[in-house]
C-alpha cells in the first residue's frame, strides 16, 4: 500500500510539473510576443505543443503560432498552423478569416473562396468575408454574385466605404459608367484626402472618353505628390492624345527620374518627337 501511495504521489507530482511546464511555456511565449521576439515565441509555442499534443488549449496555441508565423513572413507555415487549429475547432470564423487572407496572399483563390463561404455560412453578415468574396467573384467575372455581396454589406451600412468603392468598380466593369461615376463623385467629396479615389475616377473618366476630366484629376494627384509615378505616366499618355508633345515628354522624363526604366517608355518617348 505504501508503494502504491508513493507511486500515486510521484504521478501527481509529475503531472503537476508537466502542467506547470506547459503553462510556463505559453506564458513565456506571450511575453515574447509583447516584446516582439517572434522567433522565440514561435519556438516556445512549438515546445508547448510537444508537451501535450492533445491539450485542450492547443487550438488556441496553433492559432497563435500561425499569427506569429504570419508576422514573420512564414506564410506556408502559418497556413499549416491555422489548418491544425481548424482541425480542432473547425467553426472558428476568426481562424478561417486568417487562413483565407493567407490563401489570397498566395493567389490560392479557390481555397480562400471556400474559407470565406464557410465564414458566411456561420456569420452571414460578416463584412470582411463578404468584401473579399466579392473581390474573388470580380476576378472570376461573376458580377451578379459580387453585387449580392456588396449590397449585403451596404444593406447593413449604407456608408461603408470599401463596399461603395467595390460597387462603383463593378458598375464600371459592367459598362454602367454613369452609376460608377456618380458614386465615385460622392466618395471623392466625402473623402477628399484619399488620392486613390481620384485615381479611380480618373481611370473611369479616361475609359468614358472624358479626357479633360481625367487630366484634371491626374494633375491634382501629381500636385499632391510630385513623386507619384502613375500620375506621371497617365499625364504623359493624355498629353500625347492631346498632341501636347512637350508636356508629354516632361511627364515621361519625370517618370524615368522616379525609377521607370527608359526602355519601357521607348515608344512613348519616340511619339513625343
Amino acid at each position: 500500500m505504501k508503494r502504491i501511495g508513493l507511486l500515486l504521489l510521484w504521478v501527481l507530482a509529475a503531472s503537476a510539473g508537466w502542467a506547470q511546464t506547459y503553462n510556463e511555456l505559453i506564458d513565456r511565449a506571450m511575453d515574447c510576443i509583447a516584446k516582439d521576439s517572434l522567433a522565440q515565441a514561435e519556438m516556445l509555442y512549438k515546445r508547448a505543443l510537444k508537451e501535450d499534443p492533445s491539450g485542450a488549449r492547443n487550438a488556441l496555441l496553433f492559432s497563435n503560432l500561425g499569427t506569429v508565423q504570419q508576422r514573420m513572413g512564414k506564410t506556408d507555415e502559418a497556413i499549416e498552423s491555422y489548418s491544425m487549429a481548424l482541425n480542432i475547432i473547425p467553426y472558428s470564423t476568426t481562424i478561417l478569416l486568417n487562413r483565407a487572407a493567407l490563401y489570397l496572399e498566395k493567389n490560392w483563390t479557390d481555397k480562400a473562396y471556400r474559407d470565406y463561404c464557410s465564414v458566411i455560412d456561420l456569420l452571414p453578415k460578416s463584412v470582411e468575408a463578404r468584401l473579399y468574396r466579392a473581390y474573388i467573384y470580380m476576378m472570376r467575372r461573376q458580377y451578379n454574385e459580387a453585387r449580392i455581396d456588396y449590397n449585403t454589406v451596404l444593406t447593413e451600412d449604407a456608408s461603408h466605404k470599401m463596399a461603395r468603392i467595390g460597387l462603383a468598380y463593378l458598375n464600371q466593369k459592367e459598362g454602367r459608367f454613369r452609376e460608377a461615376l456618380e458614386e465615385l463623385n460622392r466618395l471623392v467629396e466625402e473623402f477628399p484626402a484619399d488620392v486613390s479615389l481620384l485615381k479611380a475616377r480618373a481611370h473611369l473618366e479616361w475609359e468614358m472618353g472624358s479626357t479633360e476630366a481625367a487630366l484634371m484629376d491626374w494633375q491634382e494627384v501629381a500636385r499632391r505628390d510630385e513623386e507619384d509615378v502613375e500620375a506621371c505616366l497617365q499625364l504623359g499618355e493624355i498629353y500625347l492624345v492631346q498632341k501636347k508633345k512637350p508636356e508629354a515628354l516632361r511627364a515621361f522624363r519625370r517618370a524615368i527620374e522616379l525609377g521607370v526604366p527608359q526602355a519601357e517608355l521607348k515608344e512613348q518617348l519616340k511619339a513625343c518627337k
